[in-house]
């Protein structure tokens, strides 16, 4: 990613809320540490991750396999599939160099044919930077990657234990469908070619999420369905960037998802109450009272006449935000102090700062998914106490 120097142009309307249901304490509580599969040597989540892995090389093959292994071995019900492209690049001579975006995709049981199915995107990429050389990218974005596994694998028993108790229930009822708010999935995008090879340019970035776009826009559903597109059937896009460094300070970039935004800060909050987050809040150095302490997402209450960056940073979001999807971007400003550094590896993660945003990533997702009531202790770990922290 880069900073852009345009501004580009907000949506004047917002798009209607969809449903969405706060998670208790007691369900906060249940959602489990990512623990030793975060080990930056051994886990069995990140360390496969923390390579370089340039597309088209060894390290990108051996990186993606890992991904697409992860759903296949530990969440059989997600559905894995592929978006390919092919780009010449400023360094490859006239060579096509491969893109494999990775998508995978847990809709309800009940659907049966694509269109029906409105989904949260949650989003990161996997490629690294070409230079310099062996370039790893913890932050940017192993890391985010790792938590969107973390994710998955944390909501999974509680989606099917929410879709089983649905179908019972309209099965035993007078009711013959299921209502269409409640068609609501989930996808992970891990994406390709993020990085520039030679410098940020429009043509020089962005490849595997240009091409993804560009090709979700253009494959059109049966004029029946309810979503036209498999561009169109995002609710929102939540992308995952340069998460792992200690004291991250992330804005609201976009009016138009600061809902989401705010849904998200207060989960933050109720992580941070009930003793769950390992991290403490950054201090504000011009403001050292401790009433003062910034969160990771410290722009909750920010007023429609402040300053909104959106559009100032270049990164995987820019193709589907200029297709109309809505965009919840998740990346400090500023940047950490090791963005496109030789030092962005495992040694230079802050592991209680990454196992927290893989906490409140988790947390949103459950609720955006609406999982209360479905999130126990037995959906991958014991209720966690504050002095277990």
């Amino acid at each position: 990613m880069r900073l852009l120097n345009g501004l580009l142009l907000l949506p004047t309307v917002l798009r209607t809320a969809i449903a969405y249901s706060t998670l208790s304490d007691d369900s906060l509580r249940t959602i489990p540490s990512a623990g030793a599969d975060f080990d930056i040597k051994t886990g069995a989540i990140l360390a496969p991750i923390l390579q370089p892995r340039v597309p088209g090389t060894p390290g990108s093959t051996a990186v993606l396999e890992h991904l697409a292994d992860f759903f296949r071995n530990n969440l059989p019900k997600w559905k894995v599939s592929f978006q390919n492209s092919t780009s010449t690049t400023p360094l490859s001579n006239g060579r096509e160099v491969p893109f494999h975006n990775l998508i995978a995709t847990r809709d309800p049981p009940w659907i049966d044919r694509e269109g029906e199915v409105g989904r949260l995107a949650l989003v990161a990429h996997y490629d690294s930077l070409i230079h310099p050389t062996g370039f790893i990218g913890a932050i940017d974005s192993a890391a985010p990657c790792a938590m969107l596994l973390h994710a998955a694998r944390s909501i999974d028993d509680a989606l099917t234990r929410k879709w089983e108790a649905m179908q019972a229930e309209a099965e035993s009822s007078d009711f013959s469908g299921l209502e269409m708010d409640e068609h609501k999935g989930v996808q992970i995008l891990l994406l390709d070619g993020e990085e520039a090879f030679q410098s940020w340019t429009d043509t020089d970035s962005l490849y595997g999420a240009r091409a993804m776009a560009e090709e979700w826009e253009q494959t059109v559903y049966a004029a029946s369905s309810t979503y036209s597109t498999p561009l169109a059937s995002i609710d929102l896009f939540v992308l995952l960037d340069l998460l792992g460094s200690p004291n991250p300070t992330v804005p609201s970039y976009f009016k138009t998802t600061h809902w989401a935004y705010q849904h998200m800060a207060d989960l933050e909050f109720s992580l941070r109450r009930l003793g769950l987050f390992k991290s403490a809040p950054a201090k504000d150095p011009d403001r050292p009272s401790a009433v003062d302490d910034q969160f990771f997402l410290h722009e909750a209450g920010k007023a429609d006449t402040d300053q909104w960056l959106g559009g100032y940073i270049g990164d995987d979001h820019l193709p589907f935000m200029a297709r109309g999807v809505e965009v919840l971007h998740l990346i400090p400003a500023p940047f950490p102090r090791v963005w496109h550094k030789i030092d962005d590896d495992g040694e230079h993660l802050d592991m209680n700062t990454v196992e927290d945003w893989a906490l409140l990533t988790t947390a949103f997702a459950a609720e955006w998914l609406e999982l209360e009531g479905f999130m126990t202790a037995d959906g991958g770990g014991k209720v966690r106490e504050r002095d277990e922290l």
